[in-house]
């Protein structure tokens, strides 16, 4: 149970960094008191996770050892890439935000109940539960989000700006993608050395980074684009009326 439930807390801290969820709670927290945003995640990812540990719990005892493995794989390795993505909040879900109603604490529930159906860390625990002890992946789970959230919270409520997302994105998706490649190597290579596989996660994510810095900008992740910075130039007629002008004139604000 330890072991699942430490598991489950490191995965989706890091699936919630960059992740919609945080921005919204960094929204909420410029709104609405700190412990009421914090008390209402809590709800909702409690709420949620007991749905996904359920679903992946019955859904693991169908399915075989070596089958899961191959699925958590995939899954992990579509996690990297939806994280190279990026996530923005919809109109509705900012809106929902910004512009709650009283109560707070049931406006913010009930949206990130909303704003976790279907998203990646449902996905993530779902996946996981599949796979290993429940209850401990339950408890990981939910305390990893609300981790994360919560960094969120302290943010918003102190600082009131974002945390550099692009650097938190690019190292949460390298993670996500090194677990997939693990995963999918041991269930392919059962009895391989765990040196031996963790060089082949390295390698494997290594080449698909190369492959995605390779393609032209326009079809890179968003996230991977690296803006050329603008130089402002002055012209030259403009630069020599500046400098005759300031020769022969007085400038009015000196007078002033």
């Amino acid at each position: 149970m330890l072991a699942a439930l430490l598991l489950s807390f490191a995965v989706i801290f890091i699936a919630e960094m960059g992740d919609k969820s945080q921005l919204m709670a960094m929204m909420f927290a410029l709104r609405y008191r700190w412990w009421v945003v914090l008390a209402a995640i809590t709800a909702a990812t409690t709420a949620v996770h007991v749905m996904s540990v359920a679903i992946g719990h019955y859904l693991g005892a169908a399915l075989p050892t070596h089958l899961l493995g191959i699925i958590a794989g995939v899954m992990f390795v579509f996690f990297g890439l939806w994280t190279l993505r990026g996530d923005t909040l919809s109109n509705e879900e900012s809106s929902r935000a910004q512009k709650g109603a009283a109560p707070a604490f049931f406006v913010v529930m009930s949206a990130f109940v909303l704003a976790e159906l279907g998203d990646k860390t449902m996905l993530a625990t779902i996946t996981l539960a599949a796979d290993n002890d429940w209850v401990g992946v339950w408890i990981g789970s939910t305390l990893g989000m609300v981790a994360a959230d919560g960094l969120a919270i302290v943010v918003g409520a102190v600082a009131g700006k974002h945390l550099p997302e692009r650097l938190i994105q690019i190292s949460a998706a390298v993670l996500f993608l090194l677990f997939g490649a693990y995963m999918l190597i041991e269930a392919a290579f059962p009895g391989a050395p765990v040196a031996i596989i963790v060089v082949g996660a390295v390698a494997a994510v290594t080449v698909l980074a190369a492959g995605l810095w390779a393609v032209p900008p326009r079809w890179r992740p968003a996230v991977l684009r690296v803006e050329p910075e603008s130089v402002a130039l002055v012209p030259e007629s403009t630069s020599g009326e500046a400098n005759g002008g300031g020769a022969g004139a007085e400038s009015p604000s000196r007078h002033a």
